[in-house]
């Protein structure tokens, strides 16, 4: 089993790696990834049908840790562990130190009263940051503990029998377990990227004009690296907008991808859909904003965005961060004919939700089947994709959003 340092309400790890509380889906997995000749035995847990209403769990099943992400922005929000712990380098919880209510009352100090809950026969003793359980159901002095409050220190012979055991350790942001949150990310966690707060589809009546996006990044001063801090960005990306204005904006990308092939060209009413053109239309792939930009291959103007929502259940699950992304839209107030009233949906919104704003599609869904070239193979089945006012939903099984392409206005001959 691991032998890992604990930080309260920070960090589980050692020298070689740290799951750190805020710290992104993306980047727990990739340490998983790294050291996977270490860590093995890992599990996703994950509600298929309401993958909203539970956390997304990294189960550890060899080393008894848990990593429990919160299910909307995808952050680590708490770290479950049973196994053999170091704080400031001393073990308290190791072959050769037993993790006893005694070693935490001398390794931690004082604290709050803890609780004991019969219904789990446990008694839960807080820090800040840090809480411990206690298994108490091999004593015969459990069942007469009613949920009252007692002192961690000292801890009464009469109250917590001697020598009881820890059976598990949360660690997480704040005071109470039951109401955490979350962190911001932390700032070691930026490894020189941006991400996306939040990004803002910018549109008129006919459909989408661009992107707005706001960015995170942790800039620091010219050789003053202590100095660090987290720098909030606003950057505006539009339909034509060249190459260059996509990287004086945004930066490099993490990948460009040159298509081979269009599979949705077949769907496409124009006459000339089957003539093949002599160059390929490129994306730039913004993995931690979960964007993709398509460029022209021959003009090298932007004509198509892609927002991915990252939801477990997909074939492109873990290979974009969430975008947070928000459509607004104006349409007619309920029992009026003239007024309007600004409705949002967003990356949470169910495919129900964007037809009822939107419209029902007058043509049936393009089935995609993902996979890869080497097997042929998906797991999570096909998904299925929805054209309305020049934006395209990918919409999964579960009836939520996979992603979605925006497209820009047809181009006039003079803009040709």
């Amino acid at each position: 089993m691991l032998d890992l340092e604990v930080v309260p309400e920070r960090s589980l790890g050692n020298e070689h790696w740290e799951f750190a509380l805020g710290m992104p889906l993306a980047q727990a997995i990739s340490i998983l990834q790294k050291h996977c000749r270490i860590i093995k035995n890992v599990q996703v847990l994950y509600s298929e049908q309401m993958p909203l209403s539970h956390d997304l769990i990294l189960n550890l099943t060899q080393d008894g840790i848990k990593l429990l992400f919160d299910a909307t922005n995808q952050r680590l929000k708490v770290i479950l562990r049973c196994g053999r712990e170091r704080l400031s380098g001393v073990h308290f919880n190791s072959q050769a130190v037993v993790p006893t209510i005694e070693q935490i009352d001398q390794s931690f100090g004082a604290t709050h009263p803890g609780v004991y809950v019969p219904a789990e026969q446990l008694f839960h003793l807080n820090f800040r940051g840090l809480s411990f359980s206690f298994q108490l159901d091999s004593w015969n002095e459990a069942p007469k503990y009613e949920v009252r409050r007692f002192y961690a220190n000292p801890v009464a012979p009469q109250q917590i029998p001697h020598g009881a055991m820890v059976k598990r350790m949360h660690i997480y942001s704040g005071n109470n377990l039951q109401e955490t949150r979350a962190p911001l990310m932390p700032l070691p966690c930026f490894l020189g990227n941006i991400y996306a707060e939040g990004v803002d589809v910018l549109r008129d009546p006919s459909g989408p004009l661009g992107l707005r996006l706001r960015l995170l990044t942790a800039a620091c001063s010219p050789g003053v690296i202590a100095d660090t801090k987290v720098r909030s960005l606003e950057r505006n990306i539009f339909f034509g907008d060249s190459c260059q204005d996509v990287l004086g904006a945004l930066g490099s990308p993490h990948k460009v991808f040159y298509k081979s092939e269009d599979k949705m060209k077949i769907h496409s009413p124009s006459p000339h859909k089957q003539v093949s053109s002599k160059c390929n239309d490129y994306f730039f792939n913004y993995f931690t904003l979960g964007v993709d930009i398509l460029f022209d291959s021959t003009s090298h103007l932007v004509k198509k965005f892609v927002l991915h929502t990252n939801f477990p259940g997909h074939y492109n699950f873990n290979i974009y961060h969430r975008c947070d992304f928000k459509i607004p839209l104006i349409i007619k107030k309920e029992g009026s004919d003239s007024q309007m009233e600004e409705c949002i949906l967003t990356t949470y919104s169910k495919w129900d939700q964007f037809q009822e704003l939107l419209g029902h599609p007058m043509e049936k869904p393009v089935v995609l089947h993902r996979s890869s070239s080497a097997n042929n193979t998906n797991p999570f089945g096909s998904t299925f994709c929805f054209g309305l006012q020049r934006m395209i939903f990918e919409v999964m099984q579960n009836n939520h959003i996979a992603s979605v392409s925006l497209y820009g206005a047809p181009r006039t001959p003079a803009q040709a």
